[in-house]
């Protein structure tokens, strides 16, 4: 079976893109497809498979996201500016469109070639200052959903984050992600100030189960909390990933993410063995 795809990356978030109005893959076909097509060294390799569909609404097209163990995440904020821009090259969609995810309508925009401004789904759920217990010591953090259905973010401070190396947090992080107070599981958001300016963030991330570049609506979802709290000062906020550079601008309960994209290949799946029959 031969399946055209493109692939991209957005602040280090890497992704597949595959056209479902001609393939008419199933659920479970896409699911299968994702876990293998997102494992590096064995086939394309990528941390999310998004899938775009015909509108089921009012927006331009409907955009589906597969992560890497072939489960559906509601949404991907790196993934939604990269579709963006793939949607406006291919014709899709105007530079100015609106973007259907199982979270909600994600309105976007074109700021030029590469850089692409999307509104991430409001918070709907928000729970500052939560404790809760971790091998047996209290630690607090703060709790949000993007949308609704909600994508569930922890959002916790981390001292001296820009020199932590990820390996002596991840049994932390992962043991956040599955903690049993948060039904859903959740994605786990590391993060330190830097400045009135500047944020550092490391995301691990549910579904890829480990740590990642980037998460756009993890970098949403912690400058909605420091916004919030007043621990931030300046609007838009510059949040600093292992994959770059991201900015945020939180207008109400409005969140804006700013970034750029890449258009790394184009090309066709040729393997064998994707079992999808």
């Amino acid at each position: 079976m031969e399946i055209p795809f493109y692939k991209m990356q957005g602040a280090g978030n890497d992704f597949i893109l595959i056209d479902n109005q001609a393939l008419q893959f199933s659920t479970e076909v896409l699911t299968k497809f994702a876990a293998r097509v997102c494992t590096r060294r064995v086939s394309v390799g990528a941390d999310t498979v998004i899938v775009i569909e015909a509108s089921r609404g009012t927006g331009d097209f409907y955009a589906r996201f597969f992560n890497a163990d072939g489960s559906e995440a509601e949404m991907c904020g790196n993934g939604a500016r990269c579709v963006a821009r793939y949607a406006y090259e291919q014709g899709l969609a105007d530079e100015k469109m609106v973007i259907e995810t199982i979270a909600g309508n994600v309105p976007a925009e074109r700021i030029n070639t590469r850089t692409y401004r999307v509104q991430l789904n409001s918070p709907t759920v928000f729970e500052a200052d939560k404790k809760i217990q971790v091998d047996g010591k209290e630690l607090t953090v703060d709790y949000v959903e993007l949308g609704d259905p909600g994508i569930p973010h922890l959002v916790v401070h981390q001292p001296d984050l820009a020199m932590t190396e990820l390996e002596t947090i991840f049994d932390l992080a992962r043991k956040l992600r599955n903690h049993p107070a948060f039904e859903k599981g959740a994605n786990v958001n590391f993060y330190d100030i830097l400045s009135d300016q500047t944020v550092v963030e490391r995301t691990y991330e549910r579904g890829v189960e480990d740590f990642t570049l980037a998460c756009g609506t993890g970098t949403g979802s912690t400058a909605y909390v420091l916004n919030k709290k007043e621990l931030t000062q300046v609007n838009p906020v510059t949040i600093e990933v292992l994959g770059g550079a991201l900015q945020v601008e939180v207008v109400a309960e409005e969140l804006y993410l700013i970034g750029d994209t890449n258009m790394v290949a184009a090309g066709t799946i040729l393997d064998d063995d994707l079992f999808l029959d």
